[in-house]
């Protein structure tokens, strides 16, 4: 009677559903955390780390405006932090679950944009490049250090065709605007003219306004030139060499300028597990895992305590972790009040239609 109880216990016990894992959704930009990165934590945790990605700025911001939930961690760039602060869309941090906070370097603690590090911890940096297919534009006499490369008809006509640039309005307007000789923030409606004018010149040369593949368009040799973010030409450089086709990317930041970002781990204020959140954002923040992300996919870091093991062809690439006469030629991007944006939208929309 004993063994068919034991026999029948037994099957109960295997029959039972097994109790849910823990879930952490963490919506980032398109592959900027490693799998490596991932299933570290998940190991750690006891848990399912959820990826969900965007392509820009504007596109998280309007996601959360329209009412998305069910994010616990978001990345958002410095400015897009101001926005989802004055939006009161952020959970203040809770800096007692965060002890690798004391990692940051001094230049990424209390930043401008969130003073003393209530709603945001920097995550990366890195500007944004001109990437390129080396011996494509040494044939054809094209500037790589320039962005003359995408905005000027003598170059783009060798090139048509051949061209990418950000599917994102702050930035492709920005560099338009440093382009010029101004500000990237400027707010003169009449500069922003001459850099959509500017923009719609060189429009008709260009493949596509994209944000997504065009590192893997580049890597392929199907594109020349690329407008894009650091991150995204490291790896096109990196998957070139290793398709061994005789195709090698370079990037450049121009002499001109451009943009440096800043991305943040924040907490969403309707996050499902914001225990498991500050969790994550510790985690991330050790030194050992940091590092991995900046071998990885090609990332500028915030984390002194990642130095000794991040590579030394990242650590000391002057485009990757700049510094000193680079870092002069590079700005922030400041978040627009509500009629700035609306007229920017404006603006991009007709970019985007001509």
């Amino acid at each position: 009677m004993m063994r068919r109880y034991c026999v029948l216990a037994a099957l109960l016990l295997a029959s039972a559903p097994l109790a849910a894992r823990d879930k952490l959704h963490v919506y980032n930009w398109s592959e900027y955390l490693p799998d490596a990165v991932i299933e570290a934590f998940e190991v750690r945790c006891g848990c399912d780390l959820v990826y969900d990605v965007y392509t820009s700025n504007e596109e998280l911001l309007a996601k959360l405006a329209a009412g998305a939930t069910g994010y616990d961690v978001l990345v958002p760039t410095d400015y897009a932090v101001t926005a989802l602060i004055a939006r009161g869309q952020l959970l203040e941090l809770d800096h007692s679950l965060i002890p690798n906070l004391r990692n940051l370097k001094p230049a990424f603690r209390d930043p401008s944009f969130d003073p003393g590090n209530r709603y945001s911890v920097a995550y990366a940096f890195g500007p944004t490049v001109l990437g390129y297919n080396v011996a494509k534009l040494e044939s054809l006499g094209v500037p790589a250090d320039s962005w003359a490369a995408i905005f000027e008809p003598e170059h783009l006509r060798k090139l048509k065709g051949r061209v990418t640039v950000l599917d994102d309005q702050r930035e492709l307007i920005g560099v338009a605007l440093i382009y010029l000789g101004y500000s990237p923030n400027d707010r003169d409606r009449a500069h922003w003219d001459r850099a959509r004018d500017l923009i719609l010149r060189a429009k008709p040369y260009w493949a596509a306004f994209n944000a997504s593949n065009y590192a893997t368009l580049l890597a392929s040799g199907n594109v020349w030139v690329s407008h894009g973010y650091s991150v995204d030409i490291f790896q096109a450089a990196e998957e070139a060499a290793q398709a061994q086709a005789g195709i090698e990317i370079g990037y450049a930041i121009p002499a001109e300028g451009a943009y440096m970002s800043t991305d943040n781990m924040v907490i969403h204020k309707d996050a499902p597990n914001p225990r498991l959140a500050h969790e994550f954002i510790d985690f991330i923040l050790d030194g050992e895992q940091s590092a991995v992300l900046s071998n990885e996919i090609g990332i500028g870091n915030p984390n002194a305590a990642a130095e000794p093991y991040i590579d030394e062809q990242v650590l000391g690439d002057p485009v990757l972790s700049p510094d000193g006469d680079v870092l002069r030629r590079l700005h922030s991007i400041s978040e627009l009040d509500a009629r700035d944006r609306r007229d920017m939208n404006r603006l991009w929309t007709e970019i985007k239609v001509r």
